[in-house]
């Protein structure tokens, strides 16, 4: 673990320690971006990767959150301990979670083995922030057996949780057409199992024929389509190469639930016991979470980078005049951003060049 002092080195021993009141700090400051936020991170990250992390996602109105609340509740009476991460909409005035803490999750409320945090989804367009994957090592780091991450909507761009989750799951209600547009818009590849909830609806059979259709059309090698992460064969999928130990890779079962009433949490929690175990079996666990360490260095790089270019520009008098100077044809943009880089690709250079004469001798 990373070397820490002072209040973080405290913080980060009462975290590992159990202390939920240092576990909801943490996460403060990662939400914040706190001024040694990262150091805390760097010193946690080796205690991460125990945790099973379930994404949960679907159109407002499908009952995720119930869902949730009945799954932590299965989760709790096999004696397992759960960190939530509710990511909701942003608050257009303050950038905070609009829903705040969710009293919708009211069977496990009292419980100290069951943690809840309310996150702002801050713009990103599939609803997950940078906070939101530290805040999962956090808890991770923390001992929760179970991490779920409950995300706001189910459009095309809702792929980043696949960037978090191990498993993810996409809920759709009986009859929503529009939902069932959606998958076929682009969201079909990034679920592990698909869930129809309200199932004691009558539209429930014909949403469930609908769904299994389509991911069988999806799987299907002669459909001449994708089968986004499912596939047994992608370098992402066994980055090793050879058999995953499946031909067919993973098909995504339709599990039926009324989460109101518990009916089909047993068969929720299989489906995602049966996947993780798949990751296992098939290798394609390693290669998940290759893809999410490459995944956050370049996520980190870009917004370091982007912190660095804000810097160049306020020193060459604010991006108010340059962008004038473009507007009224005085220069051109390729001709500023090439003034601006160049200093700093020569910097970069210079020290590549100093590294490896150092390394000769």
């Amino acid at each position: 673990m990373a070397e820490l002092s002072g209040a973080n080195a405290r913080l980060s021993e009462s975290l590992l320690d159990g202390d939920h009141a240092a576990l909801a700090r943490v996460i403060t400051k990662i939400e914040n971006r706190t001024p040694g936020y990262r150091e805390l991170l760097a010193a946690l990250h080796a205690e991460t990767g125990h945790a099973s992390v379930v994404g949960v996602t679907g159109s407002p109105g499908t009952g995720k959150s119930t869902l949730v609340d009945a799954l932590t509740k299965q989760y709790r009476e096999a004696g397992e301990t759960v960190g939530v991460i509710a990511v909701d909409p942003s608050s257009p005035y303050t950038g905070g979670s609009v829903l705040g803490d969710r009293i919708r999750m009211g069977s496990t409320a009292g419980d100290m083995d069951v943690f809840v945090r309310s996150m702002s989804a801050r713009g990103r367009l599939g609803g997950l922030s940078m906070a939101t994957a530290d805040a999962v090592k956090a808890l991770d780091a923390f001992g929760k057996d179970r991490i779920i991450v409950e995300t706001v909507g189910a459009g095309q761009n809702e792929v980043d949780i696949v960037e978090t989750a191990e498993t993810v799951a996409v809920v759709v209600q009986p009859g929503s057409g529009d939902d069932i547009q959606l998958l076929k818009a682009g969201i079909l590849e990034i679920g592990d199992l698909f869930v129809v909830n309200k199932a004691d609806k009558d539209e429930a059979a014909g949403t469930v024929a609908d769904l299994e259709t389509m991911i069988h059309m999806d799987a299907s090698p002669t459909a001449g389509l994708s089968t986004g992460h499912h596939g047994p064969d992608t370098a992402e999928a066994n980055p090793k190469g050879g058999d995953t130990g499946d031909e067919s890779g993973w098909t995504p079962p339709v599990v039926e639930t009324v989460a109101t009433t518990g009916e089909g949490i047993d068969d929720l929690r299989t489906a995602l016991d049966d996947h993780q175990q798949y990751l296992v079996d098939s290798g394609e666990a390693e290669g998940r979470r290759r893809q999410r360490a490459e995944t956050e260095i370049r996520r980190l790089l870009r917004t370091d980078l982007g912190e660095l270019a804000d810097q160049v520009l306020d020193r060459h008098g604010g991006i108010e005049r340059l962008s004038a100077s473009v507007a009224t044809r005085e220069t051109d943009p390729y001709t500023v951003v090439g003034q601006l880089v160049d200093p700093i690709e020569s910097a970069v250079e210079g020290s590549l060049d100093a590294e490896s004469e150092a390394s000769e001798k």
